[in-house]
């Protein structure tokens, strides 16, 4: 968009008076919120450290892992797995999951309060145990092996692989924020709006269907391209949007591709499949209605004009991502709507919702990543997590952030499709009664149908 100030912005664009007052008022508030106590009781556990990569804020990262990089050689004498087998054997029967952080290494980091920040890229490998519980079983802290660079292993110390830990859910959360959050959700919204305004007349079936998930995407794009220009930021960014394609942007294809269709437990697919199904057949619905052959698609150049906007300004012009350039199809138009509506409201809240507790989600670190084993101590983690005015601020950004528009737009007249959203949230709120801890993020009462916080 071209704008500096959110005053430059088109007024219907803008936040709304009630939605600019809310927004101040809780930001005033935020520092009273309490806590959510599971995770304060739980945090350090591996079961819940395993739990949130696959159902916490960040579900984008976990993949499973059929041979190890070479950058971290984990063999089977390192490592003690529930049930006593081996990393190879569990491997081959597809029992073992990796995460690896290296869009974050090298990424230069700022001061807080005159005190350099310390950011790990770290390599992570978790194990699927007999209880179907995802724990994490090695972890390296550093791309490069050396000798500096131990490889921690859960049967470690405490505090030595706690503190491991907590690097790892720091360079998570700095993943998450910027490519996961900022650049897949925000600022792909801001490119679908900015196409849809420019390219698209308020008569067109398209405009009609997508206005209401713009609603406030610009005006919050704003407000955060003011505080997120650091240079450390652009370089993860510039790294992640040079790997994003159309498979990866889209749910089914995603999990496909990372290997994660049967792995139990895993509610950001569970739901997130459910929504799409129901949005893209609510997308079918209408844009069936208007267009009954291929033909008309192609012959709609205001259609094609939005799409190509998205192609060349939103990607770049590289082929090599998926994007469609150009509809051929009834059906590619779906699946692109589909898409445009899903990531502006489902992923949006799942990606947007969860943080809360800081030692969990460090936003930032203090010491550097540990060198070598038997040296840490709980002073040594207390010296390492953020201090105290850093974690008031980020705490307040975070609850921001996790807490829904008082406002909620649904689509008059899509009846069936409200029902099947009614639904669906019930039988959300039956599967989570049996839950310790409830996955709320995909509830559609709880979801914004636009980029808007």
């Amino acid at each position: 968009i071209d704008a500096d100030e959110v005053s430059d912005l088109p007024s219907e664009v803008q936040f709304s008076s009630t939605k600019n007052k809310d927004f101040k008022y809780r930001m005033c508030l935020l520092l009273l919120a309490v806590f959510l106590e599971y995770v304060k009781r739980h945090w350090k556990e591996d079961a819940f450290f395993g739990y949130q990569f696959l159902n916490g804020v960040n579900p984008m990262m976990i993949r499973r892992c059929d041979s190890l990089p070479e950058n971290f050689p984990v063999t089977d004498d390192m490592v003690t797995l529930e049930g006593n087998g081996k990393v190879s054997d569990q491997m081959k029967n597809g029992n073992i999951f990796l995460c690896d952080y290296k869009s974050v290494d090298g990424v230069d980091t700022d001061k807080i309060n005159n005190k350099v920040q310390y950011l790990a890229a770290p390599l992570v490998l978790f194990h699927k145990t007999p209880a179907d519980e995802l724990k994490p079983v090695a972890i390296q802290l550093k791309q490069i092996p050396a000798e500096d660079n131990p490889i921690f292993v859960s049967s470690d110390s405490e505090y030595d692989w706690l503190l491991a830990k907590i690097f790892v859910r720091s360079a998570d959360f700095n993943e998450q924020q910027l490519n996961a959050h900022l650049l897949r959700t925000h600022l792909l919204a801001e490119v679908f709006t900015v196409a849809l305004l420019r390219n698209l007349p308020k008569v067109h079936p398209l405009y009609k269907l997508l206005i209401p998930h713009t609603r406030f995407t610009l005006h919050i794009n704003l407000l955060s391209r003011q505080t997120a220009s650091a240079e450390g930021i652009t370089k993860l960014m510039r790294r992640s949007h040079s790997a994003v394609t159309y498979e990866s942007l889209c749910i089914k294809d995603n999990i496909k591709e990372r290997g994660l269709e049967s792995v139990p437990n895993f509610y950001y697919r569970d739901n997130g499949f459910k929504l799409w199904d129901i949005i893209e057949k609510f997308v079918k619905g209408v844009l069936t209605y208007y267009y009954k052959k291929d033909e008309e698609i192609k012959r709609d150049t205001e259609l094609q004009e939005y799409i190509k906007s998205i192609f060349e300004h939103g990607f770049g012009s590289r082929e090599e991502t998926g994007i469609p350039q150009k509809f051929e199809t009834v059906d590619e138009l779906v699946k692109f709507v589909t898409f445009v509506i899903f990531t502006s409201s489902a992923q949006h809240a799942a990606v947007n919702n969860g943080l809360v507790w800081m030692p969990n989600t460090p936003t930032s670190l203090q010491k550097p990543p540990p060198t070598k084993k038997g040296t840490a101590t709980e002073q040594t983690v207390l010296q390492t997590l953020p201090d105290r005015n850093t974690t008031h601020f980020a705490v307040s950004v975070e609850k921001l952030l996790n807490t829904q528009s008082p406002k909620f737009v649904s689509p008059f007249g899509a009846l069936q499709f409200c029902a099947e959203l009614d639904k669906l949230d019930k039988e959300i709120d039956d599967k989570n009664k049996k839950r310790k801890l409830p996955y709320m993020y995909l509830k559609p009462t709880l979801m914004e149908n636009s980029v808007s916080i």
